[in-house]
């Protein structure tokens, strides 16, 4: 597969996704399905916080490039994240657990990562544990 059907297959997968029932939408193309609702009034990140996390990442062909579980959960600044969590986890409140769809241009865009192809929609299983 060239590279430019690799990215419009990313695409389409996001566009397919979008549409299965319990899928919401986000800014900038961003989309997710709650797998858990934590506290309604729970603590919700701003962009300077420090967000402690369990997450699992894959590619859209089911390639796991990371994960927190089975070790320590991360904890991070959320403003020197991807952009797609930034956006998304401000919407979280603690003990949200979130699948959630980000297209390249929210995730790495063109450039690749290890594990991460140039152009990839990403998928992040992501537990916002704490907030900081």
């Amino acid at each position: 597969m060239s590279k430019r059907e690799y990215i419009i297959a990313n695409r389409k997968w996001l566009e397919d996704k979008a549409k299965e029932e319990g899928v919401k939408a986000l800014p900038k193309g961003i989309y997710y399905k709650v797998l858990k609702e934590g506290k309604p009034n729970g603590a919700q990140p701003q962009r300077r916080s420090i967000v402690t996390v369990h997450y699992t990442g894959w590619t859209i062909d089911g390639r796991k490039f990371d994960s927190s579980r089975g070790s320590t959960p991360i904890a991070m600044r959320l403003s020197d994240l991807i952009d797609g969590w930034i956006i998304a986890l401000q919407q979280m409140h603690v003990g949200d657990e979130w699948e959630l769809y980000i297209p390249a241009e929210m995730g790495y865009g063109k450039f690749s990562q290890p594990g991460i192809p140039g152009g990839s929609t990403l998928i992040f299983d992501i537990e916002l544990i704490g907030v900081a």
